[in-house]
Order: C-alpha cells, then structure tokens, then sequence
C-alpha cells in the first residue's frame, strides 16, 4: 500500500475511535482542521490531509536535520491554505506566494495564477531546458505546473524562522533571502537529491527568459523596496529569488554543506552592521568566496 495512503487510512481509524486527530486546536485557527502526531504543528484547509502530510515530514526532517548541525530549532505554524482562507490567515495580497510572518509559515494549498504566470513558452527557451522543464514540471494531467518548486519553498521560509528567532544580524535583506536559499539547497542536496531538479530547474528557467518588463533588477533596488517589489511586482520578485537560488546552488556546489555552518556562525557573531566593502570582506573571510560574489558580480 502506498505510504500516504496507509498513513490517511491510520489516521481515519484514529478519527473514528476519538475525535482527536483533525481536532480544532487553537482558537485562532479553529476554521481549519489540525494535524496531528507531528513535531511541527499543522493546519490545514478542508481536502488537503494528504499534502498537509507530505510538508510535516518534511518540515520535521528539516528541522531534525538542521538541529543536528546548528544545534537550534525554531518554533512555527505551517499553514496550508485554499484560497478562500488565505485572505482570512495573512495579509499579503497574493495567493500561491509562500511566507513567514510572525511564527506562521504559509502555503498554498493548490495551484493558482501566481505559480502559472512563471510558466513561460517552452518553444522559446533551448532545448534542453525546455525538455527539462517538461520533464520535471508536470502534473497528473499532463499539464506544466510550477507545484513541485514551490512546494520546496516552504522550507526557504522556515530558513526566515530561523535567523529572526535566534537573532542573527543578515546585514541586508537580500542577505536574509539568500541565507534562506543557502537553507533550503543545503537540506534538498544532502536529504532529497531526487528533488534536486524541482528546486534547479525553475530558477534556471526564469533566468533564462531575461528582464523584459521588470522595473527592478539591482540588489540595491531590493533593499530600498523590498515590501513594494514583494506585493506589487511578484514576478520581478520572484525573477530576484531565482537569482538567489541559482547562486545559493554554486555556494553548495563549491562549499558543501560546512558554508551554512560558517554562515550560521558567521552572522551569529557578528552583531553590528557593516557597510558594502566590510561586507564582502566578511563573507569573504569567514564563510566563503562565492558568499560574497554574490553581491561582488552580481550586475557582471
């Protein structure tokens, strides 16, 4: 029997013996159903057991894994949530578009127009990143969806639980993304290679369609508007957070996982804020090179 079948199947059973599994926990969330027997708590909207399942594993593993490095685990909610609950639970204005806010991590629960406006015309890319994107990016009807990416980036936005709860300094917020990235590739790379292609093969496609039509494109441009570009300019966004991932993929692949520990470290100790040249010169020194190339070349 397939894995997540018996678990739904288990879960069914304990359900019908107590009301205890998709108990209404916490007052605030008593809207949506709530799962249990899981580290990290979970909340989901009606008809999404099967994936709220899928993401607390992961998130537990992520967790497990990172506490064994860093010797720190921050604390969360994952919400998953259709779009008739998402304007109930968060305030940011677009569906599909994974965030933190205040110990609340929230996903989507299903595809949406956010994730297909990423979508771009294969015919129009080289060949072998379009076979790429149609070999890594469809769904069960056969269609191209962006799911399988951003389903991955709920653990980037646990990487923001952890740098805010254990008060490290990022420097900027950029840095803040980038950290998060770092995260994420590091967790995928050494604990779910085979989904290595979902998190690469996005970014490389996004940044291979170019800059048309965004207004913003510098990383001074993200620090001076980050809020602005973020809720009105998803896309452009979205075209700096693939950058990001690209270059946390070359971090990983020239540093390993020990990068993140120094990054960890890094920024654990370094308190007071440093300016551009000091910057660069810190990762540079303390982490590693390709660290601080990121915002060395990134206009080359």
């Amino acid at each position: 029997m397939n894995f997540i079948k018996y678990k739904i199947l288990i879960f069914s059973v304990s359900l019908c013996l107590s009301s205890g599994l998709f108990q209404l926990n916490a007052q605030q969330y008593d809207k949506l159903f709530y799962l249990d027997g899981y580290k990290t708590q979970v909340y989901f909207s009606a008809g999404n057991i099967e994936r709220a399942i899928v993401l607390a594993e992961r998130m537990d593993n992520v967790l497990n894994f990172y506490n064994k490095l860093i010797q720190y685990e921050p604390e969360f909610v994952l919400l998953i949530l259709n779009p008739a609950d998402w304007s109930k639970f968060t305030e940011f204005p677009v569906y599909g578009m994974p965030h933190y806010d205040n110990r609340k991590l929230i996903v989507a629960s299903e595809n949406n127009i956010f994730w297909d406006s990423f979508i771009p015309p294969v015919d129009k890319l080289p060949k072998e990143l379009a076979e790429n994107i149609s070999n890594t990016y469809v769904d069960s009807t056969g269609n191209l969806s962006m799911e399988a990416f951003f389903d991955l980036l709920a653990i980037h936005e646990i990487g923001h639980a952890y740098h805010f709860q254990a008060g490290l300094n990022v420097q900027r917020k950029w840095m803040g993304e980038l950290f998060c990235n770092i995260l994420l590739h590091t967790y995928i790379a050494e604990n779910e290679l085979d989904q290595l292609p979902a998190l690469t093969v996005f970014p490389q496609m996004v940044i291979a369609s170019g800059t048309e039509g965004f207004t913003y494109t510098t990383l001074e441009d993200i620090e001076q508007r980050y809020e602005e570009i973020g809720q009105q300019h998803p896309r452009n966004y979205g075209w700096f957070q693939c950058r990001w991932h690209s270059a946390a993929a070359d971090i990983y692949d020239e540093g390993g996982v020990d990068t993140f520990i120094k990054l960890w470290n890094a920024f654990k100790m370094q308190q007071e804020n440093l300016n551009d040249p000091e910057l660069a010169d810190f990762l540079s020194q303390h982490v590693h090179q390709s660290v601080a190339d990121v915002m060395l070349k990134w206009d080359e």
